[in-house]
């Protein structure tokens, strides 16, 4: 089934969610003292690309760096890529076989806000594993 669901993640938003990270990444490369967020960036556009069987968790010994540094993510990039998940939730969301990948958009939502502190591992070796 998560086969099936990344398949139709990636056709229908996935692939354009994606290349909105990592043109994000490339802009913060390019910029230099915002490196780091551009691994962030083209961390998540591949989370961005196949989300199920994936899951976010806060990342062991993240402090006042990362908050700080999310807080400047949020206006470099954060906002607008948030937005786009908004904008692509309610376009799945309209039809019934679209609703699963409407709630991996706003699953999304929070790690494209602040992404620093958060790393991405299989939904098998979550919290509990």
């Amino acid at each position: 089934m998560r086969l099936i669901l990344n398949v139709v993640w990636l056709i229908f938003g996935g692939l354009w969610l994606a290349l909105g990270y990592f043109l994000a990444g490339i802009l913060c490369f390019i910029l230099i003292v915002t490196i780091p967020f551009g691994f962030a960036a083209f961390r998540i556009g591949v989370y961005a690309l196949w989300p199920f069987g994936q899951t976010v968790v806060d990342k062991p010994g993240a402090g006042a760096g990362a908050m700080i540094g999310n807080v400047i993510w949020v206006v470099l990039c954060g906002i607008w890529l948030a937005i786009g998940h908004v904008v692509t939730a309610i376009a799945m969301a309209v039809t019934i076989i679209g609703i699963p990948l409407a709630l991996a958009n706003l699953k999304l939502i929070p790690v494209s806000l602040f992404p620093l502190g958060k790393e991405i591992v299989p939904t098998n070796q979550g919290v509990f594993a």
